[in-house]
This record gives C-alpha cells, structure tokens and sequence, in this order.
C-alpha cells in the first residue's frame, strides 16, 4: 500500500508532469513571470468553467478576500456577518480593514452558515453577509441571496474550500460556488481541490464596475502605469502558478469526482454506526467536492481516535479546534457561549480524513478499518 498522506500531491504532479512541466517551460522560456500570457489564459479559461464574466487572478485567497470587500467600499465600522466556524482568515481580512466582524454560529447537518443566526444578527449597520462553502460543501446561497436582497446587503462568498461544487436553486437552475454573490473569493494553495505549486487566489464577479476597480486594486491601484487611480497592493498571480493552474484546470471536474467516490466509500463503511456521523451525500447533485471529509464523532473520546488512527500511519486532523469566537485576536465581550451551541459542540466532535484525487481501495480500505477497528 502507498504512503497514506493527507493529501498526495506527489501522486497527482506525477500523472500530470508532462503537462505542467511544458506549461512552466513556456513561462521560463518567454521569461514573462508577471501578468504574463499563462496568467490571462488561466484567467480566460476559468471565467469559461465558472461561467463567470469576470475573474481577476490574485497572489492568494486572503487576499481575494481582502480585496473584494476593498472594492465593495465597505468603510471601518461596517458589520460583516461570517461564520464562526471556519479557518481564520475570512475574519482576519475583515478585521484588518477595521470592519466590526459579527460571528454567528452554523448548521449542525452542512456546517456551513446558519441561515437563522444570520437573520438574528443583522442591525442597521449591517453591510454585507460572508458565507464559507466549508469543506467543499457549497452554502444555502437561494436563502442567503434572498436575505441579502432583502436587506440591502453584498455577499462576498469565500470559496476557498469549494471550486466546482455547484450551487441548486428550486428552480431548478444551478450556478458554481463563488460566482452567485456579488462577488467571489477563492484560493489556490497547494492542498485545495484546484491548487498551484505555491501561493495563488483569485477574485469572481460578474459585475463589471466591481471588476474594474478590483483590477486596479490587485495592481498598486493603477490602470495606466505610474497612474495610481484607487488605493490598492500588491497582489498578483505569478505566471508559473498559472502555467500549472492552467494544465490542471481542465481536470478538475474528474478530481472532485474522485474525491466524491472516494468519499461514498468512506461513508458507505461508517454507514450505520452508533458513533459516526458521516457527511450526508447526494447522489442527484454536485453541491459537495470534499475539501475535507470530515467526520462528527458521538459518544466516544475523538482525540483517542485520533491517536488511534496516527498510530498506524493514518494522517488525520481538526478542522477546527477552537471557535473563531473563542480566538484572542478576535475575542469580543458581544459573543456569548450561549449563541454558538453548534459551533461549540462542532470543535470536540469533528475529524478529518484522508481526502484527495488519488486515493485508491487499499488506502480507503484501511483507513475505515481502522476507524471501526477503534470503536470494537
């Protein structure tokens, strides 16, 4: 059996070296490294799978996430619903501009963000809504959106975790994760379902205003050379990290299907047991690409199970150990525990797995052995 890793990023470079070796040989040959004509290729070409009109290539997902809510206007102040459970950088990027960040808690079945604490949290100061398609699994954007209009409010969807996944409406249609709000934010560090051999992101929106300034603001606020026309930084996508972008783009639709196979499979294993609860999976859609396969663990010790599982060589971990609410940077007297029921019960409860494109029947084989092999 091959080296069970978190994610084999090995595995999958070496099916696709020919490919993204020639790519990053046309960077080095024509020496254009930034906003070069790999970096408009890829941008063109994703504007095409997400059916999006614009896609602005940035140097990594935080700042997506920065620069989109620098575009919007929004001023130090304004309040930013987000979830509570989730990796820090969407409140990082929220605090660093000196909006007031408003955590509100998420749903114990998708865990992404409750559409009742959302509704809970919103006052006159309320400006936009940032929803996390968490692990993979894409949002209620039909309810959020609606709230949203009803309200006033932008959406600044923080699509990190869920390029690909789709996005149903009840009236049938579906859109992708990231291009549904008024604007989106993606990364592509190395690990994520779409990832390059470094630091990339990128900004979505079909708003050509909003597309405009944010172009500017990616490039030190200038359109024209030396022509400094909005505050802005430094951020862009170097050519290398598009040349590879661009070879593994057109297989990113087989990668998530491979990761949702292999997550059936996980689930098919755990299916029943007193103790685990597994990811719900829907065979009729496509709105989970499995970031992360993430288990809740009931009625039993979860950090036995994981020494248990890293004892035979089965990488597992916590995605997350502690509350946003709970952090220091972001500790606030107006969070009471009381308003983060699932979130507090989510943080003792979850584990993630093995979860990547090459994952094959041994590995899956024994890593839900293993798993039950705990609870025997």
């Amino acid at each position: 059996m091959r080296k069970l890793q978190m994610v084999d990023l090995k595995s999958q470079y070496e099916k696709i070296k020919q490919t993204v070796d020639a790519s990053i040989q046309e960077v080095l040959d024509t020496t254009t490294y930034i906003n070069g004509p790999k970096v408009h290729e890829f941008q063109k070409n994703l504007e095409e799978y997400l059916g999006v009109k614009h896609v602005i290539p940035c140097a990594n997902g935080t700042d997506a996430l920065q620069i989109a809510m620098m575009g919007l206007g929004l001023q130090p102040g304004d309040e930013v619903i987000t979830a509570d459970f989730t990796f820090a950088a969407t409140v990082e990027v929220i605090a660093l501009l000196q909006l007031t960040p408003v955590l509100v808690d998420v749903d114990m079945v998708n865990m992404n963000i409750s559409i009742e604490a959302i509704k809970k949290a919103i006052t006159p100061k309320t400006k936009a809504i940032v929803p996390v398609h968490l692990f993979g699994r894409a949002a209620n954007m039909e309810a959020i959106m609606r709230i949203a209009n009803e309200h006033h409010l932008y959406v600044i969807e923080d699509n990190a975790q869920a390029i690909g996944a789709n996005c149903r409406f009840s009236d049938g249609t579906k859109k992708k994760a990231g291009t549904i709000g008024h604007v989106g934010a993606t990364s592509f560090f190395p690990s994520k379902n779409l990832g390059c051999y470094g630091d990339g992101g990128a900004i979505f929106t079909n708003d050509d205003a909003l597309a405009h300034t944010i172009r500017g603001i990616v490039n030190h606020g200038m359109y024209v050379r030396y022509h400094h026309d909005v505050v802005g930084v430094n951020s862009r996508l170097d050519s290398i990290q598009a040349a590879v972008l661009n070879a593994k783009l057109p297989l990113l639709d087989t990668y998530n299907a491979a990761r949702q196979d292999a997550a059936r499979k996980y689930s098919k294993a755990f299916e029943g047991h007193k103790n685990i609860i597994a990811p719900t999976i829907c065979d009729i859609c496509d709105c989970h690409v499995f970031h992360q396969y993430t288990l809740r663990i009931v009625d039993a010790d979860r950090n036995a199970l994981m020494d248990h599982l890293q004892s035979k060589g089965i990488p597992c971990a916590i995605y997350y150990p502690i509350p946003l609410h709970s952090q220091k940077a972001y500790a606030d007297t107006r969070y009471k525990e009381e308003n983060f029921p699932v979130t507090n019960q989510l943080v003792q409860e979850v584990i993630s797995l093995p979860m990547h494109s090459e994952l094959d029947d041994e590995q899956i084989q024994f890593i839900t052995d293993s798993v039950l092999e705990f609870f025997n």
